[in-house]
């Protein structure tokens, strides 16, 4: 029997329970018949089923969405799918994958033989909590909530609302996706100067030896040292990550750690221990996909320097600088107010009794 004579409503049903979005396009593709009844009444279904599938649950995402102010963040709102929410479903689903397979490297970053990758569930429940934590940092890490509202009670009760939206176990799965996203920031985005320090001696051990080369780097534990104008503006004045092409040469001719004569890796660190905290707690309002994006692009401190100028409003001051992220404060007082401990919450998500990957 061919596949094309079966009824439509089975072969919808075939098209619902492929696993990606991929092998949906390449059914449709293979005869005139698919094609024509994948462009049909029931397309919407079909992508709904597929994209919750792959990059699910589909529901969380929308939340991200269609989130606006007219609304509180902790409402959940019922959408019907459409044309117009596919292409913002697929740019934060990649996204949310995208971490999967950054999340095994930093989970079990120095217990190497615990290293493993995530199972099907594993996966679905740290896409889970990375919505979450994306619909967070919308609702509450924006212009609209400044350093001097933060503690305002009106807005610590619509934060705390939020959260209450979740149980215990999925705040722990959220605080365990978010220390990945605290990492990741930390020692690859923004490294301290002493992390920068330490980077360098592991990748030229004899460096120490070389006091002759005109090129050794001049760190200093206790200074933030300015970027050098001339490497942060692209020959056409705007800022160089803004170019593709350039971020790409950069990150092979210009990496952090490679001095020269017009780069210094002692220029890339981003302050001391106390300082850096400060970094850190701000570089965290970004989303997960502004994080990614300067993981994998921003190799240098004045490309990153650059991202929160120009892409980030009020990056340059106002809500964004010295004004830290408000997830973890928020969290505390949820778990307060539940009556759990904080101190074991946060130990049980550190030793892997709770969170994304339980041992």
């Amino acid at each position: 029997m061919l596949l094309e004579t079966l009824p439509n409503e089975i072969l919808t049903h075939i098209f619902t329970t492929l696993p990606t979005l991929d092998a949906v396009l390449a059914l449709a593709a293979t005869s005139t018949h698919f094609y024509r009844l994948y462009h049909g009444s029931q397309r919407l279904a079909i992508l709904a089923a597929v994209l919750d599938k792959e990059f699910g649950p589909l529901d969380a995402i929308l939340q991200i969405c269609t989130h606006n102010a007219s609304q509180p963040a902790h409402h959940h709102r019922q959408v019907a799918f459409s044309d117009a929410l596919v292409e913002q479903v697929l740019s934060i689903g990649r996204t949310a994958k995208h971490w999967e397979e950054v999340y095994p490297f930093k989970r079990w970053k120095t217990n190497y033989a615990a290293r493993r990758l995530l199972t099907d569930a594993e996966r679905h429940t740290l896409r889970r909590a990375i919505y979450r934590l994306w619909l967070f940092t919308r609702a509450f890490h924006n212009p609209n909530h400044s350093r001097n509202t933060r503690n305002n009670p009106t807005i610590l009760t619509d934060r705390a609302a939020l959260l209450h939206n979740w149980s215990t176990p999925d705040l722990a799965e959220m605080l365990d996706t978010h220390n990945i996203l605290r990492d990741v920031v930390a020692n690859n985005i923004c490294p301290s100067n002493g992390k920068m320090r330490q980077k360098y001696s592991k990748r030229y051990p004899d460096s120490s030896l070389q006091q002759h080369n005109p090129h050794q780097p001049m760190f200093n534990m206790y200074v933030n040292h300015p970027p050098p104008p001339s490497a942060s503006w692209c020959a056409t004045g705007g800022p160089a990550w803004m170019n593709s092409s350039i971020i790409t040469s950069a990150k092979y001719t210009h990496t952090r750690l490679q001095p020269s004569r017009w780069h210094d890796p002692g220029m890339e660190g981003w302050g001391d221990d106390i300082n850096h905290y400060y970094v850190v707690e701000d570089m965290l309002k970004l989303d997960p996909q502004q994080l990614l994006f300067l993981r994998d692009r921003c190799t240098l401190k004045v490309q990153v320097e650059g991202f929160i100028k120009t892409r980030v409003e009020g990056g340059e001051g106002g809500w964004f600088a010295n004004n830290g992220e408000t997830f973890c404060e928020t969290l505390w007082a949820v778990l307060k107010q539940r009556g759990v401990e904080v101190d074991a919450f946060k130990g049980a998500v550190e030793d892997g009794e709770m969170g994304v990957a339980v041992v």
